[in-house]
């Protein structure tokens, strides 16, 4: 019994506060700009970019993406013959990227720690998918519209890659709670309000 549950609780210990690893909480400290009051007030690569600036913003993202995929690859030289493994490990990376204990539950909304998880599991997945990220958001200038793309069709690519359903569902969940903390973007976007990115 000890041997089942050890590799699924240091999953989801060690995703988990690899996920609680925020540089933009980091930044704004160091910048003295209140990340959670401003722009956004999300913790993360958007409002970062937008607030304190596009080097700084394009760094957090890429931190935000590589902190799940290099937790997942740690997991899975521990344990390489528990399949289902690296899902727990970045599933739980995105839920400390999402809501960090230390920030009373309060941190990012979770697309690049996502993105950072399909590079660690399908990296094929995640070279197309990036490209389709960078041109919805060339073509539309708007991230959210990239990262409905991306929650939406992570799972659906997962139901003909794997035959776990547990997983699937456990993405999947993942992806509704993603999509839940971007509504008011989407919102935004019907109004005219949200930002526009611009390269």
């Amino acid at each position: 019994m000890l041997q089942m549950i050890l590799p699924f609780a240091v999953a989801v210990l060690v995703g988990y506060l690899s996920g609680c690893f925020n540089l933009a909480y980091i930044i704004s400290k160091v910048k003295k700009v209140d990340l959670q009051n401003t722009g956004s007030k999300n913790l993360g690569a958007s409002n970062t970019f937008i607030t304190v600036g596009k080097g700084l913003g394009v760094l957090v993202g890429a931190c935000d993406i590589f902190k799940c995929t290099i937790v997942i690859l740690i997991i899975r030289a521990i344990f390489p013959d528990i399949e289902y493994l690296p899902y727990i490990t970045g599933v739980a990376c995105v839920i400390g990227h999402m809501f960090p204990f230390y920030l009373k539950f309060k941190g990012g909304k979770g697309f690049a720690s996502f993105l950072g998880m399909s590079l660690g599991i399908h990296w094929k997945y995640f070279i197309v998918i990036g490209i389709c990220i960078i041109l919805i958001t060339l073509l539309t200038k708007y991230i959210v519209l990239a990262t409905m793309a991306t929650v939406i069709s992570y799972p659906i690519f997962l139901i003909f890659s794997t035959s776990n359903w547990n997983v699937v569902t456990m993405v999947a969940l993942l992806s509704c709670i993603i999509i839940i903390k971007h509504l008011k973007n989407l919102i935004r976007i019907a109004k005219g309000e949200e930002f526009k990115f611009k390269i």
